[in-house]
């Protein structure tokens, strides 16, 4: 019998708070039974991920030790350090590596995420979820008022060290050799209408702070 999921903790773990990304959950794909965690915090997703099927395999990977610590319960294996280089001396693959908003804080997300594929099995998947800098407000704000100010969350988080858009984050995802699957705009602006959709496909950028972005490895 499975047993019951930690009890989430809402304490704030720097950088970032307890999360379950939820609206993550749904894109992992169903047959995925080893699951990566890439810059799991305090391990809210890890939680999501069990809740939905108990008997995944899932591991996260934390350069945080303090987040690495926390998260230790909710997987079956938490690595502290960074990715990939931390799991250099382990021989273990998965069938999904996720990305929850952690390629952007990478020096080089680029070589990181080419690299990192030796840990994925052929015809294995990747998840990332990444901001988008030509969300709407950001725009704005650079464009009519000459502001680039960095805050504590969101598109100008000051930990970010690289910025993406839909055509940039899909070569991301290209360039380290996967075939991109599936793009979304997600977390849209004024969630409550539905300009988004019925606004010309130019314009529909504007108004989500981020993409997902779905990658599959060849099969051989």
């Amino acid at each position: 019998m499975a047993e019951d999921p930690p009890t989430p903790d809402p304490t704030p773990v720097s950088p970032y708070p307890y999360a379950e990304r939820r609206d993550i959950l749904p894109h992992v794909p169903a047959g995925a039974r080893r699951i990566l965690d890439v810059g799991c915090a305090s391990g809210g997703f890890g939680v999501a991920l069990r809740e939905a099927e108990p008997e995944r395999v899932v591991w996260g990977i934390e350069a945080d030790p303090e987040a690495a610590a926390r998260a230790a319960d909710r997987y079956d294996r938490v690595v502290t350090g960074l990715f990939p280089d931390a799991l250099a001396d382990l021989d273990v693959t998965f069938d999904c590596l996720v990305f929850n908003d952690v390629l952007e804080h990478m020096e080089d997300p680029w070589t990181a995420l080419r690299d990192g594929l030796r840990h994925l099995e052929p015809g294995g998947a990747v998840v990332v979820s990444i901001p988008n800098v030509r969300y709407v407000v950001t725009v704005v704000d650079l464009v009519l008022r000459g502001n680039w100010t960095y805050a504590d969350r969101g598109v100008l988080d000051r930990t970010h060290l690289r910025f993406f858009t839909r055509q940039t984050a899909i070569a991301l995802v290209a360039g380290a050799g996967l075939t991109v699957e599936k793009v979304a705009g997600i977390n849209w602006f004024g969630q409550r209408f539905r300009w988004p959709k019925l606004a010309p496909k130019l314009l529909r950028d504007f108004a989500y702070t981020g993409f997902l972005v779905i990658g599959r490895k060849p099969p051989t």
